[in-house]
């Protein structure tokens, strides 16, 4: 970022364009050689495979309207003999045809390239020609020599009747021997291009290295093109200052986050122009730090200095919008809650283990049994419950999680009757729901944990219902309760009547809850207990 004359390129820099260059060449020329290579023998195979069943086609249709079988067929000896001759012949004649057969209508081989089978029945597909409406077609098929490719022509008397069918045939072990090699071929032909090619590429590079003395102007344009489509297009602001304080380069996110007009141009300006001191201040002095907070409540930003060896020249900052940072946190705080859900029921498991252990120790063996099933069938009957309620698996391991806490709590948990949640009703992002679920249930198990007399047993009722368009859940406690003058804040951001550094809970399910579209309503009385409401509806999200 210092003012300077840039030095030339050392002859490694060369050497590196030159290798990228090449590198670029040869990626480009195999990889056109491939693709036409590639088509070519494809389109290659498709126009040869249309040739051989026209061919083969063409070769039965000959068979079938031969007059030695139209003229009603051979009848004598002789007639039969001139028939095996004429197709003997043609058979030897057609390289490319690997069996003739002619099948009359009776299902007998009147003729074969194989004689041992002239005069058998035929066993194989009889051909339908009444879907082939011009008497003839191709198919694959299989036969006494393999798997082949034959085409059909029905073969008809003079008077019009059907006399039988006339197969020509090539072997499937054929036709792939001539696909290979017509894939050798091409292979061969795509080598000695891609070969000449790399001639070509070589010497043309070898020209450019020669020609290359200095870095051409259009290079640093098209780099300076492609770093600005590239910060332009990120989120974050991208803010560079030299060590005098004048921006070098601000994208947009920079300018919209630190100015109120969006189109202000502050390239070649100094930073405090951005009227912000701590951002002045930032820019200009101390090493790699992240998060700082600015003065606008809504940002906050990372600091990376330039160095050239021990000398500042510079200073990259990078501005992140608070509201990005919060969503990461709400998505965090959610697998929080999962996490806590497994420890409580991994803690509820342990203890379980320990009573156990405990009974057996003691030779209780009737007892420890009694034990485990009663335990067993308890966990299952609540596992059941909350998953036929719930079909959302993050929420319902959220929830018998918190039922295993709360029973360490002492705490009756209760699942309303009629309890129905699923996503298909409504779209709800599963993390919105198990940090706002998470947060009202910690919040009850606190207020009944708060000066409780130990000999009353509380209780926690929670209902979640779901139907087209809308979701409503619903948390009740006996605890107790919340003060009149602390009711209308206790959503407010920081406030708590319990200790510093709390009263975070409530206030980020508000924000979360509203942030989709719900509402949320608390209703308490003191020495009673609290109910909190929350609820989302097609309409709300869309006023």
């Amino acid at each position: 970022m210092a003012a300077g004359k840039r030095p030339p390129p050392k002859h490694s820099s060369l050497k590196s364009v030159q290798q990228m260059f090449v590198r670029t060449q040869l990626v480009l020329i195999i990889s056109l050689a491939l693709i036409l290579g590639i088509a070519g023998t494809l389109i290659n195979i498709h126009f040869e495979t249309e040739k051989r069943d026209q061919n083969l086609q063409n070769i039965a249709q000959a068979i079938a309207r031969s007059p030695l079988l139209t003229a009603k067929g051979p009848t004598s000896t002789e007639e039969q003999e001139l028939l095996f001759e004429y197709l003997d012949v043609l058979k030897e004649t057609l390289d490319d045809i690997d069996v003739i057969s002619v099948v009359t209508v009776d299902g007998v081989r009147m003729y074969h390239s194989n004689h041992a089978l002239i005069g058998t029945e035929y066993d194989g597909n009889l051909p339908q020609f009444e879907e082939h409406t011009d008497g003839y077609y191709a198919v694959n098929e299989t036969g006494p020599s393999g798997s082949q490719r034959r085409a059909y022509a029905a073969i008809y008397h003079e008077d019009g009747s059907y006399a039988g069918v006339a197969m020509a045939i090539m072997l499937m072990k054929n036709i792939k021997t001539e696909i290979l090699q017509m894939l050798y071929i091409f292979l061969i032909i795509t080598i000695a291009a891609i070969l000449v090619e790399l001639i070509i590429a070589g010497e043309l590079s070898g020209q450019v290295k020669k020609s290359l003395m200095g870095y051409e102007p259009d290079v640093f344009t098209a780099m300076y093109k492609m770093r600005d489509n590239i910060l332009e297009t990120l989120e974050e602001g991208i803010l560079a200052v030299n060590e005098q304080g004048v921006i070098q380069f601000a994208n947009e996110s920079a300018v919209r986050m630190l100015c109120d007009d969006p189109q202000a141009d502050v390239i070649g300006r100094t930073v405090d122009v951005l009227g912000d001191e701590i951002l002045a201040q930032t820019v200009r002095y101390g090493d790699r730090e992240r998060n700082i907070n600015l003065a606008k409540a809504d940002i906050i930003l990372d600091r990376v200095p330039i160095k050239d060896e021990e000398r500042t020249i510079g200073t990259i900052v990078v501005l992140h919008n608070r509201a990005e940072y919060t969503k990461l946190m709400e998505d965090l705080s959610g697998t929080r809650y999962l996490v806590d859900s497994m420890r409580a029921n991994n803690h509820d498991f342990t203890n379980k283990l320990h009573v156990i252990l405990g009974l057996i120790q003691m030779e209780m063996y009737e007892e420890a049994s009694t034990y485990i099933q009663n335990i067993t069938m308890v966990q299952r009957e609540t596992i059941s419950k909350v998953m036929n309620a719930v079909s959302e698996p993050a929420v319902a391991a959220l929830l018998i999680g918190k039922i295993a806490r709360a029973s360490e709590l002492n705490i009756n948990f209760v699942l309303r009757d009629g309890c129905r949640y699923s996503p298909t009703d409504m779209a709800l992002p599963s993390e919105m729901l198990i940090t706002v679920i998470g947060n009202l249930l910690d919040n009850a198990f606190e207020a009944m944990n708060e000066n409780t007399d130990y000999k009353v047993r509380h209780e926690l009722m929670f209902g979640i219902y779901s139907k087209s368009d809308a979701v409503l859940i619903t948390v009740d406690d006996t605890g107790h309760g919340i003060k009149p003058e602390h009711l209308a804040r206790i959503f407010e951001k920081g406030y708590s009547t319990k200790s510093d550094n709390r009263g975070t809970g409530l206030y980020q399910v508000k924000a979360m809850v509203e942030n989709f579209g719900g509402k949320i309503i608390v209703e308490s009385q003191e020495y009673v207990g609290s109910s909190f409401t929350v609820s989302f509806t097609k309409e709300q999200q869309d006023v």
